[in-house]
C-alpha cells in the first residue's frame, strides 16, 4: 500500500504559476500509473492531467498547453506544474496512483486563484 502527501497549493493571483508535488511512501512508486484530479465546490471530482510509468502524459482539454505533469521515481514523486492560471482552476487537487485495480488517494491540496 502507497501513501500520498501533496504540498505547494496555496492563494495564486489569475495568470500565476505553481508547482504541486505529490510524494509517496510505502509501495514501489514506479509500478504506479500517476493521475492529478481536482474538485471544485460543487463539482465532481475530474482528471485533468496522467502520467504512465513509461512517462507518457495526457491531459484534459481544460489544462492542456497550461499545465504539465512529471515524475522523478528516483524521489517517488509526481509534479504538476501549473501556469497562466484562470479563476476556474480553483479547487482541491487530489494525487493519486493506481495500479492493477488498486488506487491511493492524497489528502488533497488547495489552490486557489484570485486577484
Amino acid at each position: 500500500q502507497v501513501q500520498l502527501v501533496e504540498s505547494g497549493g496555496g492563494l495564486v493571483q489569475p495568470g500565476g504559476s505553481l508547482r504541486l508535488s505529490c510524494s509517496a511512501s510505502g509501495g514501489s512508486f514506479s509500478i504506479y500509473a500517476m493521475g492529478w484530479y481536482r474538485q471544485a465546490p460543487g463539482k465532481q471530482r475530474e482528471l485533468i492531467a496522467h502520467i504512465t510509468t513509461d512517462d507518457t502524459p495526457t491531459y484534459a482539454d481544460s489544462v492542456k498547453g497550461r499545465f504539465t505533469i512529471s515524475r522523478d521515481n528516483a524521489k517517488n514523486s509526481v509534479y504538476l506544474q501549473m501556469n497562466r492560471l484562470k479563476p476556474e482552476d480553483t479547487a482541491v487537487y487530489y494525487c493519486n496512483a493506481a495500479y492493477l485495480g488498486y488506487s491511493y488517494w492524497g489528502q488533497g491540496t488547495q489552490v486557489t486563484v484570485s486577484s
